[in-house]
């Protein structure tokens, strides 16, 4: 039995003409798979029964199966999601984003705001449009991850597989179904920053990336992609024509820092990562996001910042500053309030805009950095978190 759902329309048209189908069929099957994201070949009722029983026959729809949920404080719930050989990843939804998304109309309405500095920036939904949901998917890339991030909790796990073209972009479709999504009236952004490292599965997160556009409807600018920085694949990336906001982890200040949290620094340095994201063709409108994850006395310093600036001069780029998730058995600190805000204001002053992530659902270990494949219920002593199956 295989799955349908990660199937493009060309394969599905093929598949149809193997069943003696008219083209128009496939088209059938594809807005049935995508855009109204059934779970069952008996709801694609434009088709007749012989032809649902013949699918049916021979495949499944092949959504992931969320097994598991951890409800957050703050609303942020973490899934377990498990493909159809068993094994799981786990994709996060965001009610109302983390407070540094670049795609949504209302929040580059406030940024442009003559009293920016005074909005709220806790609440962005009280600035989304009239009718509007606005809510962040966080979606895994890989079971596991091979690019071995001291301050990650997924990189303990090492790698087991890469996920398909159709798992991936199903995390999307399973949790749309779950919260009732209707697409064109509420307002999804997506970001590739789950379990994995998207650009050392290339093909199928490319392919995922088409048929959340073509299919779901889900614009490619919103959606982010991040990359602990695999330069050829940034390369590649460039010379799409469909391609989501890029966002680079960066991490450190320079090759020594950087390598000391991200060892993938020996194989491709900070100068050769940024000469490849300087490919990439950018309207006026985009931006390319530098994440930096802060660790207490590593890489938060006034000096660090100094170096930031020295690196991104004369990019058209901004930062993402992230105060480092804690996790059990992780030789890390987080900084000081001061220091991060003495880094953002440096940043600030000297023109490259800068921004703090909120963290989302950190008491249920569903923040950036955080993701480890939970299947037993944890609590930890400071929070409260509600498992269900």
């Amino acid at each position: 039995m295989s799955a349908l759902f990660g199937k493009s329309l060309p394969e599905l048209t093929e598949l149809a003409a193997t069943l003696g189908q008219k083209p128009y069929r496939a088209r059938q099957i594809f807005d049935a798979l995508y855009k109204q994201r059934v779970t069952d070949f008996d709801a694609i009722t434009p088709l007749s029964q012989e032809l649902r029983s013949s699918l049916a026959a021979e495949h499944t729809v092949g959504l992931p199966e969320i097994v598991q949920t951890a409800v957050s404080v703050d609303g942020t719930e973490r899934y377990l999601m498990r493909m159809e050989d068993g094994e799981t990843v786990e994709t996060v939804w965001m009610p109302d984003g983390d407070g540094v998304e670049n795609t949504d109309d209302a929040e580059e309405a406030a940024d442009n705001r003559a009293d920016a500095k005074f909005v709220d920036k806790r609440n962005w939904g009280a600035l989304a449009p009239l009718g509007y949901r606005r809510s962040t998917i966080c979606i895994s890339s890989q079971v596991g991850c091979a690019v071995n991030c001291q301050f990650c909790l997924t990189a303990k796990l090492g790698i087991k597989r890469d996920l398909t073209a159709g798992e991936i972009a199903g995390q999307v479709a399973a949790v749309l179904n779950r919260h009732k999504i209707q697409m064109g009236k509420d307002r999804i952004n997506l970001v590739f920053m789950g379990m994995g490292e998207p650009f050392l599965n290339y093909d199928n997160f490319m392919k995922s990336v088409l048929l959340l556009v073509e299919g779901i409807g889900i614009p490619a600018s919103r959606m982010t992609v991040s990359t602990s920085g695999i330069e050829p694949a940034i390369r590649r990336f460039a010379q799409e024509t469909v391609r989501p906001n890029l966002a680079l982890s960066l991490n450190g200040s320079n090759d020594k820092v950087r390598e000391q949290v991200m060892p993938i620094t020996r194989k491709w340095n900070i100068e050769k990562l940024l000469d490849a994201v300087n490919t990439i063709p950018l309207s006026k409108r985009d931006w390319v996001t530098f994440e930096y994850v802060m660790l207490g006395g590593i890489n938060d310093q006034l000096s660090n910042a100094h170096e930031v600036l020295a690196l991104l001069k004369g990019m058209h780029a901004k930062v993402n500053l992230i105060v480092w998730n804690p996790g059990p058995d992780m030789p890390y600190t987080q900084p000081t309030a001061e220091d991060v805000d003495v880094f953002q204001q440096t940043l600030i002053q000297n023109g490259l805009p800068c921004y703090i992530r909120r963290p989302r659902g950190r008491d249920i270990y569903a923040a950036c950095g955080q993701l480890k494949r939970t299947v037993e219920p944890e609590k930890p002593a400071d929070a409260l978190v509600q498992l269900t199956a």
